[in-house]
């Protein structure tokens, strides 16, 4: 549990980096997408027979990556839509 609480901030701090622009983030909310990440990443590697979902790989962090990345413009985008 504690390795999933510190791959969600690592994997969302660095999605928050790749994603241009500011983000109205705060840190619950990049550890949440964080997690999310890791574990969508974890289960495509997974899938394709890379490791375990539990298990850190190159694979699955940079899927991680990218779906936190996809995750935050979602979020953004609809905060914007909202006002």
């Amino acid at each position: 549990m504690i390795g999933f609480i510190v791959s969600g901030l690592v994997i969302g701090a660095l999605a928050r980096l790749f994603k241009p622009g500011k983000q109205n983030l705060s840190i619950l909310g990049t550890l949440l997408l964080g997690v999310v990440g890791a574990v969508v990443g974890g289960t495509i590697a997974s899938l394709l027979g890379t490791g375990g979902i539990f298990e850190l790989n190159i694979l699955g962090t940079i899927v991680a990556i990218i779906t936190a990345v996809i995750l935050i413009g979602v979020v953004e985008s609809r905060d914007t839509s909202a006002t």
